[in-house]
């Protein structure tokens, strides 16, 4: 197929806003399908695995594909609740172009205003569709009104009897066309159509179309304006990568059959009877099943096997690919996603796939001895899968921590894990990594003597502590003279001293930012032995730490927070009741941005919390930043709960 009958398009918008129907009715009109799938009976193409036919409502972004006037149009449908960010931003990187999908009833949503954003951050050209205007007291203008009020003046209605007000917006987008509309009072046909065409890829109009998905009303006026107006992948403007060989060398690649190849992995999916299978974009060039490409990342060849191009879940096996599509390769062993892939004659780096930051996290503990030995391998492959999905243990609590970006998307992960995996895992909140730490200097003795028929236990030293700088750890000195202990001991008096520093002295949190000097002691010729020592070192330092006034140290977070300015009172408000101090404030297009400073005990439900305070218009990012002294009051709430935990196992 010629590059310019190609259209690679994703479909994005708020959840439940109708865009696996609309794919559904594409298809349907097409004749690529001979019957129409329905989100509500689980039948459609796009909506394939458990959960989504369950759920009634997408969670991967699925590739899709049919014929129009030998035009092939490629579809990535993408979910549209915000949980699942990382499969839009995966699909965007594949696409020249997309359809904008608007509830009509419903108007302008959270998720419509988040879909228009990335289109713009990415800089695809779009055609708007209002869909569902066969349901009662919906009105097109109205909703036209409101995209031109939310989201950009410069979208258009094309499919109005008025041609007029179009007529003038095309003119308006180009400083010839306007100067022939001036003088004329209008444009040609031609002129219309073609100026048309060179504003929605320059993202200067965008045109707006209407009907109901449901009802195949509006789809051939849609897939008339699919191929007039949205790009072909020769007319996306500035595909670039880099030389990895010289990384200040930009690349301007050119989008040609005949060009060397270049390709980008934009998402891997764990097919049950496959294996892996690789979803990439070629954007020059050519390659062919049974061949190999080089792994610019990786910098390794991969020899490959059948190029498929997908239809949801199905998998039609092509003899060759070239510029401008969109394949799968399954059982790659070095590939994955975000990676960047060519001919190696020529080597292209494109820029990585950037996906947000998990916002939430919880503690998984397998249910069973059997699950425990499964839960590493399902949880690898899932986080493969989906790069949204984090998964990591706390070395200091030893607890599995997995990661993501909100509640349904965690929810979703633990379903997958006993549906595909046969896996089952008990969800909990994580715990704080405290530390413990010290403010002033304190000198004391730690006596370890045991005598009890036989040879006995002996071993004496004297330390001092002292706070260190934040961020210094531990630091241990040995500052024996005249040979107080024997050099063979002083190993296991740090041995110790470091261990008690491991188990903590108030509350059984690491001791950090500590100066040991070993000072003094003595020993005695049969008794003494390395144990002894390591438990006189162990003792001296809980009494001094006891005695060089302990605090309790807690992680703090970065957070940045974006929202429409109707919510800054409120959200600022729910920081200063979180602990949280604001650093600062800033203007990002139609939102605000606030960063702030908060415990990260604070922070565990925030991903509910701001969903609730902004009607779910809030989204935010966080990562460490630094430690500080735990407030007196939460502190000895802290230590009171550990010494009580104490006394209760000694008494067991």
């Amino acid at each position: 197929m010629a590059i310019e009958n190609k259209r690679n398009i994703i479909l994005l918008g708020h959840a439940q806003c109708g865009k696996t129907t609309l794919s559904e009715s594409l298809l349907y009109f097409t004749k690529t399908t001979t019957r129409k799938g329905s989100v509500m009976d689980g039948t459609t193409l796009s909506d394939y695995s458990f959960d989504e036919i369950e759920r009634k409502s997408s969670i991967n972004s699925s590739l899709l594909f049919c014929n129009y006037k030998d035009t092939d149009i490629r579809l990535i449908d993408a979910p549209g609740y915000a949980d699942f960010l990382g499969e839009v931003i995966a699909g965007l990187h594949a696409v020249d172009s997309g359809i904008l999908v608007v509830d009509a009833a419903s108007g302008i949503e959270v998720g419509t205003e988040s879909a228009w954003g990335l289109l713009e951050e990415n800089n695809l050209p779009c055609l708007i569709f209002i869909n569902k205007l066969d349901k009662d007291s919906t009105d097109a203008k109205k909703v036209l009104a409101d995209i031109q009020k939310v989201l950009s003046k410069a979208a258009v209605m094309i499919d109005s009897p008025d041609s007029a007000d179009l007529m003038e917006a095309v003119a308006e987008s180009d400083d010839a066309l306007l100067e022939k509309y001036l003088e004329s009072g209008k444009l040609s046909e031609e002129e219309l159509k073609s100026g048309l065409t060179q504003a929605v890829i320059k993202r200067r109009l965008f045109p707006v179309l209407g009907g109901s998905a449901l009802n195949d009303k509006g789809i051939p006026e849609l897939l008339e304006a699919i191929i007039k107006y949205l790009p072909d992948p020769s007319q996306r403007k500035n595909v670039t990568a880099v030389d990895p060989d010289n990384p200040e060398n930009k690349k301007e690649i050119i989008v040609e059959e005949d060009a060397p190849f270049s390709a980008l992995v934009f998402k891997s999916i764990s097919d049950p009877y496959v294996g892996q299978l690789s979803l990439l974009r070629v954007f020059s060039g050519s390659l062919a099943s049974n061949t190999s490409f080089y792994n610019v990342n990786k910098e390794a060849k991969e020899r490959i096997g059948q190029i498929y191009v997908l239809q949801g879940k199905e998998q039609r096996a092509v003899d060759a690919v070239s510029s401008g599509d969109i394949v799968a390769i399954a059982k790659l062993k070095e590939t994955k996603t975000s990676d960047s892939l060519c001919d190696g004659k020529e080597k292209f780096l494109f820029e990585p796939i950037s996906f947000p930051e998990p916002a939430i996290s919880a503690s998984v503990k397998p249910k069973s001895r059997q699950d425990e030995e499964k839960i590493s391998g399902a949880l690898a492959k899932l986080s493969d899968e989906d790069p949204t999905f984090k998964v990591s243990r706390d070395s200091q609590t030893k607890e599995l921590i997995i990661s993501g970006l909100g509640d349904l998307h965690l929810s979703i992960m633990i379903g997958r894990m006993k549906k595909r995996f046969n896996v089952e895992v008990e969800l909990g909140t994580p715990k704080v990594s405290y530390k413990e730490t010290i403010t002033r200097s304190a000198k004391v003795q730690g006596k370890y003597k045991r005598q009890s028929g036989g040879r006995g236990q002996y071993g004496d030293v004297w330390i001092e502590i002292q706070p260190l700088e934040k961020g210094k750890g531990f630091e241990f000195v040995d500052k024996i003279f005249g040979g107080a202990i024997p050099k063979n001991y002083i190993p296991s008096v740090e041995k110790g001293v470091r261990q008690a520093c491991s188990e903590g002295a108030i509350a059984g949190y690491p001791i950090e930012d500590i100066q040991v000097i070993l000072y003094d002691g003595s020993y005695h010729e049969v008794d003494s032995s390395d144990m002894a020592f390591q438990i006189a070192g162990a003792m001296a330092l809980r009494k001094a730490v006891a005695e060089a006034g302990p605090v309790l140290l807690e992680p703090i977070m970065e957070v940045e927070i974006v929202i429409p300015e109707e919510f800054l009172g409120a959200i600022s408000g729910d920081i200063n009741s979180r602990r949280g101090r604001i650093m600062g404030m800033d203007i990002k297009g139609r939102s605000q941005v606030v960063r702030a400073q908060v415990p990260l005990a604070e922070m565990f439900t925030y991903a509910n919390d701001l969903r609730s305070l902004t009607g779910g218009r809030g989204v935010y990012t966080m990562r460490y930043s630094h430690y500080e002294t735990v407030p007196h009051k939460i502190a000895s709430s802290i230590i009171s709960r550990y010494q009580a935990s104490k006394k209760e196992e000694a008494g067991q």
